[in-house]
């Protein structure tokens, strides 16, 4: 039987892609003792690794696909197949950001400000980089973690360091200057296995359904009754993704309708449906939606 050999990143990441996983329709169980996960299909083999490796292992064919973000595939420089991108993170479905921190009392207003100056980052590649290309001469250190910290106590002048809405920065006393780069994550296939019939067709299947669980997140459907004479002026109140589905009832004069919302709007938008002559309204999460 033939498998596919794909990494789901550990940390942060880790939780909020097995979330992902079940509700596209597998379910993965983790031993915490062990890297090789229990998936309920047979077809898949899982590994977590770090999403730091997680590109290097897919460009040599170690892993056939695996998810990581944007920021480690740049850090690597590595050559594999991007098939989609995923935007969801450990909190939501934000691209999260690198962002260059200091001391919020710093004299540091500025990129030029840094000249001369020591930064610590994990992410050592890109900002070294960044830096030698923006003429900018700076010291950089990797940072194995704790990275805030380093600013705080003095062991860096500045940090480069990941976030989403930046609150665990000015928690630890800094202030964001510079955004460097926005990232996402990445669903990555190595080259051959992507070139092979079957697993690029079981890769392709499993972006798909995620996808459209990520999709449903924000989503849910609706139902719910009314009169047929009202049907023209509740259409027109609802927002949905084509048209909503609107079915007979036994007593001809009521219709029933159902339809997909953004949860969003839901509190605003039953009052309005009630107002309007709809009634037995049902609201209920999706799974999926594709």
């Amino acid at each position: 039987m033939k498998k596919l050999k794909f990494g789901i990143p550990k940390g942060s990441l880790q939780g909020a892609t097995i979330k992902l996983f079940e509700k596209s329709g597998w379910k993965i169980n983790v031993n915490s003792r062990s890297y090789f996960p229990d998936i309920n299909d047979d077809t898949i083999e899982c590994n977590i690794c770090r999403a730091q490796e997680m590109s290097r292992y897919v460009e040599t064919g170690t892993l056939d696909a695996g998810l990581t973000g944007k920021d480690w595939i740049i850090e690597n420089e590595s050559d594999v197949e991007i098939v989609d991108d995923l935007i969801y993170s450990k909190v939501s479905q934000n691209p999260a950001r690198w962002v260059l921190a200091v001391p919020a009392d710093s004299d540091i207003l500025s990129l030029e400000d840094l000249q001369g100056k020591k930064i610590a980052t994990e992410l050592f590649n890109f900002t070294t980089k960044f830096f030698r290309e923006k003429n900018i001469d700076v010291k950089v250190e990797f940072s194995w973690g704790a990275t805030e910290a380093k600013a705080v106590s003095g062991l860096a002048d500045a940090i480069v360091e990941v976030t989403e809405t930046g609150s665990t920065i000015r928690a630890h006393g800094l202030k964001i200057i510079y955004e460097l780069m926005q990232t996402n994550t990445q669903l990555i296939a190595n080259r051959n296995s992507y070139r092979d019939q079957w697993k690029k067709a079981k890769i392709d299947q499993i972006i798909l359904l995620l996808k459209g669980a990520l999709k449903a997140e924000n989503m849910v459907g609706l139902k719910m009754n009314l009169p047929k004479e009202k049907t023209d002026d509740i259409i027109n109140i609802l927002p949905s993704l084509n048209f909503p589905t609107i079915s007979g009832l036994h007593n001809l004069d009521w219709v029933s309708v159902e339809v997909i919302v953004e949860a969003r709007i839901v509190r605003d938008l039953i009052p309005r449906l009630m107002n309007a002559g709809a009634q037995g309204i049902i609201e209920y999460p999706l799974n999926k939606v594709i």
